[in-house]
């Protein structure tokens, strides 16, 4: 079964919610929680009061292990906007946007651990081929060895007939 919690317009900017998110996605409840608490941002506070209420959530359900839940959804979604302005210079105005987000946090029961027998090879064919089918490809000749005059890049010298 799945517990949700949510804070929705929380007053942080979803790209900075989104590293913690990132963090903690797929890990137990109780690591998640170790994890968030030693963070000093804020995002990490509003995170780790989601997951706490996800597993409050869990709880008052009368989930039967509700230490062994994972964290199975942690999604930072992009909230309305304040759109304030900035006063400048000669009359202008620069445009400020307040940015919030929506936290969902999921909980879920661990995945069942079925053990399934590896998958058996393809049987062999009954009928032998011939030899001459089953024979590899013949490789490429070997280069040459280097010898001394191939490995001279110098035209050999020749007398001048100079004065």
């Amino acid at each position: 079964m799945d517990y949700t919690a949510k804070h929705r317009y929380a007053d942080v900017g979803p790209r900075k919610l989104r590293l913690f998110a990132d963090l903690i996605r797929g890990k137990n409840v109780d690591e998640a929680l170790q994890l968030l608490s030693f963070y000093p941002n804020r995002g990490a506070k509003l995170m780790k009061a989601v997951v706490q209420s996800a597993y409050g959530n869990a709880e008052y359900l009368e989930c039967p292990d509700p230490d062994s839940l994972i964290i199975t959804e942690c999604r930072v979604d992009g909230a309305p906007m304040y759109k304030r302005i900035q006063p400048r210079a000669r009359g202008t105005a620069f445009g400020i946007l307040r940015r919030m987000s929506h936290i969902v946090v999921t909980l879920s029961d661990p995945p069942e651990n079925d053990i399934t027998p590896p998958a058996r090879p393809p049987a062999a064919p009954t009928t032998p081929t011939p030899p001459a089918a089953t024979a590899a490809p013949e490789a490429p000749p070997a280069p040459a060895p280097a010898t001394a005059a191939n490995t001279d890049n110098n035209p050999p010298a020749t007398p001048s007939s100079g004065a």
